[in-house]
């Protein structure tokens, strides 16, 4: 099967700091000689702030190929799933350390199964369960070794089904398989090439290239499924091509990168070398968006 076809086409969500908001829906515009973009127009928000559906400072939003929804809804310590249409299905966690239990989970990714794994950022841990909340397992620790972690807050999965999660406080990156086995590591504070301060967001596009949103860098880098650095974009600003605290990255089916540009209160969207297609949102259309996902 075409890895393409694992993508719910044409949906993209972003998660304001108070309420999950903006799902897009896109217009097909003829394609210029340089891109082929997805051109997204709005198409309904939902969420508010507690019970079903409402929500307590979200972080991480996915969308599986259904185009369902699932909201790692951080300060109510659980997972939220809604339907395309954001008809809440299915809530599953509480405040805890047992499997199942979450202390402010800040992300959350699904694979080309249907399997979903949550960054449980305090407890410093990743959980795995299936499409409907029914735990399967847990890897990591707090500490600093290899598969521990010291604040992780961003979760990708590759096509090959490999899990890499960002670490904040680390200033790294880690993979691993898709029963939590440690595979690789790579970063470390600093500014240079492959180095990193404050990593949030992190994708994986259909080669298992994987987009890092390096926060307080305020750029975008990108490397190969093993690490290696390939190239990086942005810098701090207002400007085209800038960024200020850049939170979230997500890649469309065509390859493009869509970044959530969190302190200029917009998103803008790139290619997968870094050049500019298009930008949208400003403070009164986005409150600070820490995150963004295709589907």
């Amino acid at each position: 099967m075409n890895k393409m076809m694992h993508w719910h086409k044409g949906v993209l969500v972003t998660l304001d700091v108070l309420l999950l908001a903006l799902v897009l829906s896109p217009t097909h515009p003829p394609a210029s000689a340089n891109h082929n973009p997805e051109t997204y127009i709005f198409a309904l928000k939902w969420g508010t702030t507690a019970p079903e559906g409402q929500f307590n400072y979200p972080h991480g939003v996915a969308v599986d190929g259904d185009g369902n929804t699932y909201v790692a809804d951080t300060e109510n310590n659980r997972i939220q799933k809604f339907d395309a249409n954001g008809n809440f299905i299915a809530a599953w966690g509480r405040l805890g350390d047992g499997a199942g239990e979450f202390w402010e989970p800040c992300d959350v990714a699904v694979d080309s199964t249907g399997y979903i794994y949550v960054v449980d950022t305090r407890n410093c841990r990743i959980q795995k369960f299936d499409s409907n909340g029914g735990f399967i397992t847990k890897w990591g620790s707090e500490g600093s070794g290899d598969g521990q972690f010291g604040l992780p807050q961003g979760v990708a999965v590759d096509w090959d089904g490999n899990v890499y999660v960002a670490d904040v406080y680390h200033h790294c990156v880690q993979k691993f398989d898709s029963s939590g086995n440690f595979i690789a590591k790579w970063g470390g504070f600093g500014s240079g090439d492959g180095e990193f301060w404050g990593p949030r967001g992190i994708a994986a596009d259909a080669d298992n290239n994987i987009y890092i949103a390096d926060t307080w860098n305020h750029r975008i880098q990108k490397f190969d499924s093993y690490g290696n650095f390939i190239t990086k974009w942005g810098s701090r600003g207002a400007a085209d091509e800038q960024f200020d605290r850049p939170s979230g990255v997500a890649v469309d089916s065509k390859g493009n990168v869509c970044v959530a540009d969190t302190r200029n209160h917009r998103i803008q969207v790139f290619d997968s070398d870094g050049d500019l297609i298009t930008k949208w949102g400003d403070e009164g259309q986005l409150q600070s968006p820490e995150e963004v996902a295709v589907g």
